[in-house]
């Protein structure tokens, strides 16, 4: 039993240093251009090709990095057997952030399960003075892009749509405005769109981008969204974008054009109240017992329900609350919902008079 076994384990040994010295591999490194603008992506494919199935290697290769001149991010990574034989393949995107030439050459670390750590592993030893891989520093093939320069950060195909509410409002109702850039290019140089209009309270919700990176740079969709608290007339500004659009190999420009808002002028108290008629007094003491009468008479004869049931609208802007992460957020939500309805609240948050979010939150959620 015990030769039987002897002889199953050398063969065991045999048969992995046969492969651990008969594997040899191959690099190869490529970019999908060798001229690029600024920021406009580069596609980076490294291929490791093995002459077998390369069990005892395991590659150490990120070269992801972002500095002055660059940053680089992980693609795909991916592994596969094919005619017997093993490789590995790792996808990159770079973004160039000046102009001039670019090498690209990284270091990659190929590590292989030495003889030692096979046969301790095989024979059941446990020995710690030993190391389970062998090392060896590959430095990959240079790869040189010429990148152009830009008058612009930004760089690929975008189409720019804006929704906004009608251009007369209410004093205080609060104008919406919706800013979204869909395409495919850098969307994460894109910086926030900021307003500032004199006399009016400009609240703006943070960027969402919904996007995907591909060979071509980042594909999805840029958002951004405002509302506009005023009591007399404003104008918003025209904002424009520029960036280098790769269709037409030229600069370009999203465009959201200047709009005018008239705002209704809300009515002074003085105003509300009519002037006071001496011709002709009426009693109102009859009106009062007479309606005293009647409701009387309603509460004894009709059930009421006085568990008040929260519609859907009711439960959406109270989750809302109740999820709001700081004041700020708190007074973004309450603009939206109802500005005049809440303008006292948000001018103490915003005054920083009111200090304490779980305080506001129970204080709305108990008057709703």
């Amino acid at each position: 039993m015990k030769s039987i076994l002897g002889r199953v384990i050398l063969s065991i040994l045999i048969f992995l240093n046969l492969e651990l010295l008969a594997s040899t591999y191959k690099w190869s490194a490529q970019a999908n251009k060798h001229e690029a603008m600024v920021n406009e992506a580069i596609h980076l494919k490294y291929i490791c090709e093995y002459s077998d199935k390369a069990q005892l290697y395991v590659i150490e290769f990120s070269p992801m990095t972002e500095n002055e001149k660059y940053t680089i991010e992980l693609l795909s990574e991916n592994e596969k057997i094919l005619n017997g034989k093993k490789i590995n393949t790792f996808e990159f995107v770079a973004f160039v952030k000046e102009a001039g030439k670019i090498s690209f050459s990284f270091d990659t670390t190929m590590k292989k399960t030495n003889k030692d750590s096979i046969q301790n592993t095989v024979l059941g030893r446990d020995n710690a003075d030993y190391e389970e891989f062998t090392k060896r520093y590959i430095r990959q093939k240079e790869v040189v892009v010429e990148i152009k320069p830009t008058i612009s950060e930004i760089a690929g195909e975008f189409v720019l749509s804006v929704k906004q509410d009608k251009q007369s409002i209410k004093a205080y109702e609060p104008y919406h405005l919706e800013v979204k850039i869909e395409g495919n290019g850098n969307f994460k140089d894109l910086k926030p769109i900021k307003f500032n209009i004199d006399g009016v309270k400009v609240f703006s919700q943070k960027v969402i981008e919904d996007i995907k990176l591909t060979k071509d740079g980042y594909v999805g969709s840029w958002n951004q969204k405002f509302a506009f608290v005023s009591e007399n007339d404003f104008n918003i500004s025209q904002v424009e974008i520029k960036y280098f659009d790769l269709i037409t190999k030229k600069e370009n420009k999203l465009i959201i054009k200047e709009t005018k808002i008239n705002v209704e002028k809300a009515y002074k108290k003085d105003e509300l109240l009519d002037k006071e008629k001496k011709s002709f007094e009426f009693n109102y003491d009859f009106i009062y017992y007479l309606l005293t009468f009647i409701s009387g008479f309603l509460f004894a004869k009709i059930n009421f329900n006085t568990k008040r049931k929260l519609n859907s609208q009711d439960a959406s802007f109270k989750a809302k609350v109740k999820n709001a992460e700081s004041l700020e957020e708190l007074m973004i939500i309450l603009v939206l919902q109802d500005a005049r309805k809440y303008e006292k609240l948000i001018l103490e948050i915003e005054s920083k008079n009111v200090t304490s979010l779980n305080k506001c939150k129970k204080t709305l959620i108990h008057f709703n």
